[in-house]
């Protein structure tokens, strides 16, 4: 086991090297940035025989089954070490002093989170109201659907569900809004995707919290469900995991909660399930 952690620990240290080794100069705060797509030099299949070995084969429930038993052997933490967390899993590849903001691609100061304006912010991507856990230990601190935001347009988000179509968030970087749903800039569609189906399949009702689950409609309320599904799957069939997101599923697994969003892995296995 030490020697099997010992190589990936070196796959996920050949892969930060990659992407750091790529990267150009500096980007202003105020230009939203893009992630590299340079190779991971840890890929999906390096996990199909040792971490996922018992969901390899499987669809429908009998996957989703799977992978919930898989991926909730993790290690949970507080709210408030989501704040580093959050500063090492999207830190801007071309500036290791800042973070990337999901929604607006926007580059910004580490040292710059909080609540005030000009600040971001620990986004709840499942909305926490969503299924009413708050910030409680589990869902609530689950880092691989906490992403930073900038305060403002995280507000406008709210709990929002996700579909297409709205007008233009002022700074959203390309995201639109409407009274019930949020559209997310189509750089990150596929992530937001992603971390919503790992929390329908990471959440099923145990460890006290409720079973979170993705539907087909938008203005869910405090229900436990999030939508929009159709247009989730679309998504994650538009937006395929690039090498920032790639790389964040990496650092979660290797120093933090120590377990994987499967649908980073495989993208494939939303269409197995859902």
């Amino acid at each position: 086991m030490l020697a099997i952690r010992t190589r990936r620990r070196k796959a996920a240290a050949l892969a930060t090297a990659a992407v750091l080794a790529g990267v150009a100069a500096p980007s202003l705060t105020a230009t939203p940035a893009t992630a590299t797509t340079a190779s991971a030099a840890t890929t999906a299949s390096d996990y199909d025989s040792t971490y996922y070995k018992d969901a390899i084969g499987k669809t429908g429930n009998s996957l989703k089954s799977a992978l919930h038993t898989i991926i909730s052997d993790q290690t949970k933490l507080s709210y408030s070490a989501v704040w580093d967390a959050l500063k090492a899993t999207d830190e801007d590849p071309d500036n290791s002093g800042n973070v990337i903001l999901l929604y607006s691609g926007v580059s910004r100061s580490k040292s710059l989170n909080g609540g005030d304006t000009g600040d971001w912010n620990r986004e709840h991507v499942w909305a926490k109201s969503h299924g009413d856990f708050g910030t409680s230990t589990g869902p609530g601190t689950d880092i691989h659907h906490l992403r930073p935001s900038d305060v403002r347009v995280n507000s406008v988000r709210g709990n929002k569900d996700f579909d297409n179509g709205g007008s233009a968030v002022s700074e959203g970087g390309g995201s639109l809004t409407d009274s019930d749903s949020f559209e997310p800039r189509d750089a990150v569609k596929g992530d937001v995707a992603r971390m919503i189906f790992y929390m329908a399949v990471r959440y099923e009702g145990g460890d006290g919290f409720a079973d979170l689950e993705v539907n087909g409609q938008v203005d869910n309320g405090s229900n436990p469900y999030m939508g929009k599904l159709s247009v989730l799957k679309a998504w994650n069939d538009e937006d395929p995991p690039d090498a920032f997101e790639e790389r964040r599923n990496q650092v979660i697994y290797d120093e933090f909660q120590h377990n994987r969003n499967p649908f980073v892995d495989h993208p494939e296995w939303v269409e197995s399930i859902w």
